[in-house]
């Protein structure tokens, strides 16, 4: 089979995640009889160093035409990048909210997995996190606080900033229905994330999820508020299958998550919606102080690609390879500088790919 995959490398380490990626995607097709081609495509920085905005509409209809979307980071540092004096809207992450709406990608599944051989770089309790522990959050994506008016105003002299929180119950059924259907290819248990004690928009989100559960009998269904999650996540993380949540809650909880697994290097991300054309891209952002410097970690990135494999192309075993090749790397002791400990073997981004491909 031949798919057609639109590349954003993007900025900082985005070029170079990305291109240890496309190496696994080559072995995959060399091992499966598969092709595929890619279309590379500027966001972010490099998008507004070249045409003046984040995400060009061309560019925007050329990703809708592909297969799938293999993103690597978009962004600089705040305060020091001369991209964040622009307005918000034409700053770097403005393309990816631009992107994720405009491909109508609004469920996000980021899977938070203690690996075995990274025990030790989780900065938890061994007793807390002993056999390790595999969740993953289910985060809306294109309503909430991220996508709400807003604006700065002046009254009585005094400055003021609104941001708007909404969500209809639409755009909550649906990502309900997205994480009552990954909990039934799991473990069949589902935590819905809110802050129904307080918001409005919360107790509409408990109220949907709850009739969405009901068409879902063989799913436990239990309700934590946010606060409470955030602190569960780090006395008992093995608690948790699907964490269903809204969109800032998810941005938040998935990077709490990130970092109980030892390393936000670590962790990959599958942005979809009601199509097979999904948006790919590590957790991390593009570190820039490291780039070009051969030390990030592609990880992220390589299992990034694998959930394209998986949700995007069906590819089941070619995307279980790929988790096979990184898990027996990872045994046989590499490790890049972000999750290196006493006793292994220090790669850089090359090699990492180089030996993962290697076991594919």
């Amino acid at each position: 089979m031949n798919y057609k995959v639109a590349v954003i490398p993007g900025d900082g380490i985005g070029p170079e995640i990305v291109r240890e990626a496309r190496k696994i995607l080559g072995k995959v097709g060399e091992r499966y009889g598969h092709t595929f081609e890619y279309q590379e495509l500027l966001m972010g920085g490099c998008s507004i160093d070249e045409y003046g905005e984040p995400l060009t509409d061309e560019t925007l209809e050329a990703a809708r035409a592909s297969d799938s979307v293999l993103l690597g980071a978009v962004g600089g540092v705040v305060g020091k990048s001369d991209w964040y004096k622009l307005p918000p809207d034409k700053r770097p992450e403005a393309g990816l909210l631009k992107i994720r709406k405009g491909l109508e990608l609004y469920a996000n599944i980021r899977p938070a997995i203690l690996f075995d051989e990274l025990s030790g770089a989780c900065p938890l309790k061994e007793n807390i996190v002993d056999g390790g522990f595999d969740f993953v959050v289910m985060r809306e994506l294109t309503g909430g606080l991220y996508f709400g008016e807003r604006k700065t105003v002046e009254e009585n002299g005094i400055m003021k900033a609104i941001d708007t929180l909404t969500y209809n119950e639409n755009e909550i059924r649906r990502i309900a229905k997205w994480g009552f259907d990954v909990a039934m290819k799991r473990n069949k248990r589902v935590c819905s994330v809110d802050k129904a004690n307080v918001l409005d928009s919360s107790r509409l989100w408990r109220k949907v999820v709850k009739e969405v559960s009901k068409e879902y009998p063989e799913v436990e269904l239990t309700d934590m508020l946010v606060d409470s999650c955030a602190m569960e996540l780090v006395r008992d993380p093995k608690q948790f299958d699907v964490i269903l949540t809204e969109n800032m809650f998810g941005d938040i909880l998935s990077d709490e998550a990130s970092m109980v697994t030892g390393s936000i290097g670590m962790l990959s991300s599958a942005s979809l919606g009601a199509t097979k054309l999904g948006l790919y891209e590590p957790s991390h952002g593009s570190a820039p102080d490291i780039a070009g410097q051969d030390k990030a970690n592609p990880i992220a990135t390589i299992l990034s690609a694998a959930m394209m494999l998986r949700y995007s192309f069906d590819l089941e075993k070619e995307a279980d390879a790929v988790d096979e090749a990184v898990k027996q790397v990872l045994k046989d002791g590499y490790r890049t500088v972000d999750i290196m400990s006493e006793g292994k073997e220090l790669v850089g981004t090359v090699k990492m790919g180089d030996l993962i491909a290697d076991r594919i």
